[in-house]
């Protein structure tokens, strides 16, 4: 067997989670390869919202094991904030959530740290949500980092205690930044010793005898290809790999290991924080779509930058990836326009660009567009692609024309229900 990858190909908020929940019946072990709790994954059904920003979305599906791995970190609070929201459903999560034990841990310090680095910046900030993710992948790479495996160790304070003292030697550069550890400490240290209750497991040998076995693996992403540490717009960008290699080393799999990849995008384009946005409207339009479209910061709660949807950065991440197929997510919010947008180049000092180039960050990107005829009609009661009204399948077509991969799902709703088959395609 191999490990069918499902990730984001624009900056983020996709819609990942649902799909992933959608999809789970169809696998045996769901499995996060990188990000944090700066993710935030939103499912929905039976009436109820849950949002994820660790624990893999495919939790509340019976007969179905989670794996946080390796390429993952984790905030102890955050981890336990989300397990008691999934108390009052009676999920029986330590029978069926795992999590590796090279997973690394952010500190109260890395916070802190997080907190005062931006703050520095001033106008030059990238957007962090100040979950200390980037201070912790820095540790990481710096051979600093704590892991879940520490946590069993008996020197595990003084670890603890060395890595903090290191933090606080950083923390005196920022002359006019204060700080409280001692309210964030407490709950921490708390915090790990019911992660200690959970099942660590060495996550490389777990998925490679699970692959062996014959299991049906489904790797879920976090953020967006465009957010990529490598690949995204740097520097405002994420701090891992959010790209199906990521996959390879977040999880401990062999680049011949991968199956399908699927790729979210949504039928327009959205960003949270900083950082270039060619398609962005700064206009009534764009104002309509965030508020149909509910856009806002499952994690920060920050509105989000709304445009009209970007086929080079598409096209881009399509490339980077490899997707073999496509989920269109939010058709619906787009129900109200009697003409849809697509930007299919850019005009950068009066040369044709049909691919993201190295930096847009500080270029004047003129974004050129087709018009493509609007549904303008309700999605959100659709049950069959078959009763789709043409102008959607019309879109549908056109996207996979241009990308040059299919879209077999289109999503008209929040709800796990409101999720359409493309049969023409899948057939």
């Amino acid at each position: 067997m191999k490990v069918d990858v499902l990730l984001g190909l624009q900056w983020g908020d996709e819609g990942k989670g649902k799909i992933v929940d959608v999809l789970t019946p169809n696998y045996d072990i769901i499995a996060r390869f990188q990000g944090g709790p700066n993710a935030g994954h939103t499912l929905e059904f039976e009436g109820i919202k849950h949002v994820l920003h660790t624990i893999p979305s495919g939790i509340f599906r019976e007969g179905v094991m989670n794996l946080v791995g390796n390429g993952v970190v984790i905030d102890p609070v955050i981890f336990q904030g989300e397990l008691d929201k999934l108390e009052p459903y009676n999920i029986d999560y330590k029978s069926r959530l795992i999590i590796s034990k090279k997973a690394h841990l952010i500190l109260p310090t890395h916070r802190i740290l997080d907190a005062a680095s931006e703050a520095a910046k001033g106008k030059d900030k990238i957007g962090s949500t100040l979950k200390g993710i980037g201070p912790t992948y820095m540790d990481k790479t710096g051979r600093n980092g704590l892991r879940v495996g520490d946590i069993f160790s008996p020197n595990f304070m003084d670890k603890y205690n060395a890595l903090v003292e290191k933090h606080k030697q950083m923390l005196r550069r920022y002359e006019d930044f204060e700080y409280d550890l001692s309210e964030l400490e407490g709950p921490w240290l708390a915090a790990i010793d019911s992660l200690r209750e959970l099942t660590a497991v060495d996550s490389e040998h777990y998925i490679n005898n699970a692959m062996k076995e014959g299991k049906k693996i489904l790797a879920e992403g976090a953020q967006g290809t465009m957010l990529d540490i490598d690949f995204g717009t740097y520097p405002f960008v994420t701090s891992s790999n959010t790209v199906t290699a990521g996959t390879c080393t977040g999880l401990g799999v062999a680049p011949t290991k991968i199956g399908s990849v699927i790729g979210i995008f949504k039928a327009y384009c959205t960003r949270v924080g900083s950082g270039p946005f060619p398609t962005e409207l700064h206009d009534e339009v764009g104002e309509k779509i965030r508020k149909d479209g509910f856009e806002f910061g499952a994690t920060t709660g920050r509105p989000r930058r709304c445009g009209w949807i970007d086929l080079p950065a598409l096209k881009y991440a399509i490339m980077i990836n490899g997707a073999t197929e496509l989920s269109m997510m939010k058709a619906d919010v787009l129900d109200g326009f009697e003409t849809i947008r697509v930007c299919t180049h850019y005009i950068i000092d009066g040369e044709k660009y049909d691919y993201f180039p190295y930096d847009v960050t500080d270029m004047d990107v003129q974004p050129v567009f087709e018009d493509i005829k609007g549904w303008n009609c309700d999605l959100t009661k659709l049950s069959s692609y078959d009763d789709a009204p043409t102008e959607l399948k019309d879109y549908v077509r056109y996207l996979e024309q241009k990308l040059e991969v299919p879209v077999t799902t289109v999503s008209v709703g929040p709800d796990r229900t409101q999720t359409l088959a493309n049969k023409k395609v899948l057939a």
